[in-house]
């Protein structure tokens, strides 16, 4: 078997403020949308670098924000971790601009062949919301969103779990319904691969929240009981066994976790706010190992 050629990616030809003004005059004609500012790119194999596009991209590119700071390191490690866990993480990594800047990218998962696309739906979309919507809804209610829409609604519950302990554990308090989506692949729906994760606790300094969805009618102050005995037994009806088996992987992933802000482009000091963060609230879970 011959192995595939490697592609050495030349830096992007702008600097952060020309990115960002290049999604700002794009926006109205992109699919993606949100607070970060986002590009739609595809990979020129023959000039080995991304192209930005109006149409038919295959990745996105969200440069350095002039707000929240190191937004594109944050998410690179954040998805890095993830993946850690076992959560299923689309292909994704930084790249230069001119200026020295880092972008974050990321490979669409609901585009494929050229130009086609998998049905993709993100929970406020499900149920009838939108962008000025996204916060009203609560976690108990997306419990019936799984099991209206899923294939094996029993499989997707247990993901769905891991997921929102580890945005939880990694200071995400900004999963909205638009930050979760279910595709359509093979006449088979389930969750779609994870996007849009961070640990908006560092960028966002104090935040009031932990978490975007009311969980108990509540968005902070929240307890691991919360999670495990009222969430995960209660509402997502998973039993103890595999329970037991997602907080020891996630224990497990603890050290790689460390290892990887350690060696993140994430300034020093947003370093060590993320590890406070982390050890802080796995140390709340301990309890039930």
């Amino acid at each position: 078997m011959i192995a595939p050629k490697l592609i050495r990616l030349k830096d992007l030809p702008y600097t952060a403020s020309e990115l960002r003004r290049e999604a700002a005059n794009r926006a109205k004609k992109l699919s993606i949308q949100g607070v970060q500012p986002k590009l739609s790119a595809s990979i020129s194999v023959v000039d080995q670098e991304f192209k930005l596009v109006d149409q038919f991209g295959t990745y996105i590119i969200k440069p350095q924000n002039d707000i929240f700071p190191q937004l594109p390191e944050n998410e690179d490690l954040t998805m890095r971790m993830a993946k850690v866990f076992g959560l299923n993480v689309p292909f994704h990594g930084m790249v230069y601009g001119k200026d020295g800047s880092l972008s974050y990218f990321i490979k669409r998962f609901d585009r494929y062949g050229k130009g086609k696309k998998y049905a993709t739906e993100d929970f406020a979309q499900l149920t009838g919301n939108t962008r000025d919507t996204k916060y009203r809804f609560s976690m108990e209610k997306l419990v019936p969103v799984l099991e209206e829409f899923c294939t094996f609604p029993v499989v997707e519950k247990v993901e769905f779990f891991k997921r929102i302990l580890f945005c939880f554990v990694t200071g995400n308090e900004d999963m909205h319904l638009k930050n979760f989506s279910l595709i359509t692949k093979n006449g088979k729906t389930t969750l779609a691969p994870v996007y849009d994760l961070l640990n908006s606790s560092i960028a966002i300094k104090n935040p009031d929240e932990e978490i975007a969805l009311t969980l108990k009618d509540k968005k902070s102050n929240l307890k691991a009981s919360d999670f495990i005995d009222y969430y995960a037994k209660e509402r997502l009806q998973l039993n103890e066994k595999t329970i037991e088996v997602i907080l020891q992987n996630m224990f497990n992933a603890t050290q790689r976790w460390k290892e990887l802000i350690a060696i993140s482009f994430l300034s020093d000091d947003m370093k060590q706010n993320y590890t406070h963060i982390l050890e802080y609230r796995l140390k709340m879970f301990q309890s039930f190992i």
